[in-house]
């Protein structure tokens, strides 16, 4: 016999899917059928025209942007994950419960403030003559290029992730099986082999979820490409409000936003079901 849901979780549903249908899959629908429209004289006009796919996707500056993004958000995932683990696990092992909220309090904190802010802040740190520099010159090094240039783009990727990815895996890691911990330490398993074999797959749900937003954010960031990396080389944000800029060519910003919307779609639906699926399956 089929669980079949019940009229009153139909109702509780509802605000979702409406949620969902008025700010995301109208503006989405819309979006793709403005991708096809024309401007004429900075005017846009409705229209039915592959134009703009065609010069867009045909551009290699375009693809250039594509893949300094997609290398730009996974370098972000990878290197903010393999950051936030030990704190995340120190949190979720070592810590008391007390301790604990206090950390998920902390983690907070950094929200309370604007991203754009922070981004500055962190100009102060990177610049040739700024913090960062000034200590390694005490030591004969330096000064050391970070800022417009891949790696301050990257340094404010993780600035910005970081703190929602520790919370995600701490959270992941407190529903870790204490018994097993256990069981493998009762087996002489070493505590990087437990922390491999037992935690990891354990909380592997936590820990892609986590990575994806780190991605999701990444990708879609404006802030960190453009005061950071100094729009150099650009990323596909910075190349929607160029071509905005040009001649109000709204509809070709269209048909790169479409393309940002596929990839981030198809890489969620790709983690989300690796995260899901079964070990040996």
């Amino acid at each position: 016999m089929t669980n079949r849901p019940s009229l009153f979780s139909l109702v509780m549903s509802l605000p979702l899917l409406i949620w969902q249908l008025a700010f995301f899959l109208v503006p989405l629908v819309f979006l793709t059928a403005m991708s096809f429209w024309t401007v004429r004289n900075f005017q846009m006009q409705p229209d039915f025209d592959f134009g703009n796919w065609q010069r867009i996707l045909t551009r290699g500056v375009f693809w250039d942007a594509y893949l300094q993004t997609l290398f730009l958000a996974t370098s972000s995932a990878i290197v903010t994950s393999v950051i936030a683990f030990p704190a995340s696990y120190a949190i979720s092992f070592k810590l008391s419960e007390t301790a604990k909220r206090w950390m998920v309090f902390v983690l907070i904190i950094p929200f309370f403030t604007s991203y754009l802010v922070r981004v500055y802040s962190l100009q102060v740190f990177l610049s040739d003559a700024g913090i960062v520099n000034a200590a390694l010159s005490h030591i004969g090094l330096g000064p050391y290029p970070m800022l417009n240039n891949s790696f301050g783009t990257l340094v404010g990727m993780v600035t910005l992730c970081l703190p929602l990815v520790v919370l995600l895996q701490t959270f992941s890691l407190n529903f870790v099986n204490r018994d097993l911990v256990e069981a493998a330490h009762n087996l002489r398993c070493g505590r990087l082999r437990t922390v491999l074999a037992v935690i990891a797959p354990s909380a592997k749900v936590g820990l892609v979820i986590a990575a994806l937003f780190a991605f999701i954010l990444s990708f879609g960031d404006f802030v960190s490409p453009l005061y950071l990396g100094g729009g150099n080389p650009p990323t596909l944000s910075i190349m929607i409000t160029d071509i905005t800029k040009s001649g109000q060519q709204w509809p070709r910003a269209a048909v790169v936003a479409i393309m940002m919307i596929v990839t981030l779609l198809s890489v969620a639906f790709a983690a989300i079901s690796y995260a899901y699926k079964e070990r040996g399956k």
